[in-house]
């Protein structure tokens, strides 16, 4: 028996445990709790319209570590996958410590009253994991995640050094709307807005928020322009890859974003700090994500492509110079179909439930915390093929030139 427990109840969310129910024979019981029980129902009545499968839900307030590990001591799961804010990431590994549970992830702890994203809050739980004897694997989403997985892929079968690393992740899709965001917004803006790092020889590089623009044609989508920004897998990968001598990260975005997003930050409601207003203290960035659009709305609108992989320039396993690159296409018309939800949960809901799925097999197994690249990267990579997320792989002429 593999039950898995389920927190949070957004796209990926929903993704994930849809993807979990058409594989029944690794997870035998699924439970979904989220803040809001009537979100767990909705994607409950989902999967059972789609998949035949029941799934359970229950109502949880993941900040509440005594609350949360009652949940997890009443389902005994063997794994209990935290899709809920990254704010609650440490509140959840301590209940799964209290319970006796292992952990999964998608995105690095980051305290909700400062744009700082950094592991060093989950590492240090190493000790603490090693000594309950139990798991916890940090980031199994597509970036960070999948990006992980594909840079040491290529390391195991192509590279014998990988010099610099470029992520590229382009969402072309399409929602209609004049500006919305197609994950969290609160998370999302807080990404953009927070300034730009990268790697490079030994040390962080920072510059100004969406200061570096470069234009690249992206199979499946064209021509789009993409911004330098930090992520947190350059962390974990330059501390597990120390052999790299540059590693950045850029995202695309397109220019009615880029403006609806300046003016918000110059009208001050992408602020994190408490404003008073009629006598009430309240977050300007959280109000704006009250009256933004639901990312998990935007799905019967979205149309068009995701492009996300990864650069690697360095030395070959021959000894000669090689530049791959490697990436995946996701249709956001086709993720729907499936599951009900756009391209961007999808590309974060399977990776998700592909960890998940080696953890509760047992063939990611260890004691202790660990990042995606930490883990033998072909039964992943198998799985990416097999539920959703084919990746391709393809050698380039030489280094990329911005």
């Amino acid at each position: 028996m593999s039950k898995v427990l389920v927190i949070g109840a957004g796209g990926v969310g929903s993704v994930a445990v849809h993807k979990m129910a058409m594989n029944a024979s690794i997870f035998t019981g699924i439970t979904l709790a989220s803040r809001t029980k009537s979100k767990c129902d909705a994607i409950a009545e989902s999967v059972k319209a789609r998949t035949c499968v029941t799934i359970a839900t229950a109502q949880i307030d993941a900040d509440d570590v005594a609350a949360t590990t009652a949940l997890i001591q009443s389902v005994q799961p063997k794994l209990v996958v935290n899709l809920a804010l990254p704010y609650q990431d440490l509140s959840i590994m301590d209940a799964c410590l209290a319970a006796g549970a292992d952990y999964l992830d998608t995105a690095n702890y980051e305290p909700i009253d400062e744009a700082k994203f950094e592991y060093k809050w989950q590492w240090a739980y190493q000790d603490r994991f090693v000594a309950a004897k139990r798991m916890a694997l940090l980031g199994s989403g597509f970036d960070p995640g999948v990006t992980s997985v594909f840079t040491m892929w290529l390391k195991k079968h192509h590279f014998a050094r990988i010099d610099t690393l470029d992520i590229l992740d382009c969402n072309g899709g399409d929602h209609g709307q004049a500006f919305a965001t197609n994950f969290n917004p609160e998370i999302n803006i807080r990404e953009v807005t927070a300034p730009a790092r990268h790697w490079e020889n030994g040390e962080w590089v920072e510059t100004p928020a969406m200061s570096t623009k470069v234009e690249f044609d992206f199979e499946g989508v064209g021509p789009k322009n993409m911004y330098l920004m930090y992520h947190e897998e350059l962390e974990s990968l330059a501390t597990h890859l120390p052999e790299l001598k540059r590693a950045r990260f850029w995202m695309t975005f397109g220019d009615e974003y880029i403006k609806h997003l300046t003016v918000l930050q110059n009208v001050g409601m992408t602020r994190i700090d408490p404003v008073m207003y009629q006598g009430v203290e309240i977050v300007p960035l959280q109000f704006l994500k009250a009256v933004l659009p639901e990312p998990a709305s935007l799905g019967p609108t979205t149309k068009g492509k995701t492009n996300i992989g990864c650069i690697a320039t360095g030395i070959g396993k021959d000894g000669q110079p090689l530049t791959m690159y490697i990436n995946n296409i996701c249709d956001h018309e086709d993720a729907y179909a499936e599951t009900g939800n756009q391209a961007v949960s999808y590309t974060t809901g399977v990776p998700a439930m592909i960890g998940a799925a080696l953890m509760v097999q047992g063939v990611w197994a260890g004691e202790g915390v660990f990042n995606m690249e930490q883990m033998d990267p072909d039964p992943f990579m198998d799985m990416l093929n097999q539920h959703g997320l084919p990746w391709q792989v393809k050698t380039l002429d030489g280094p990329v030139t911005f």
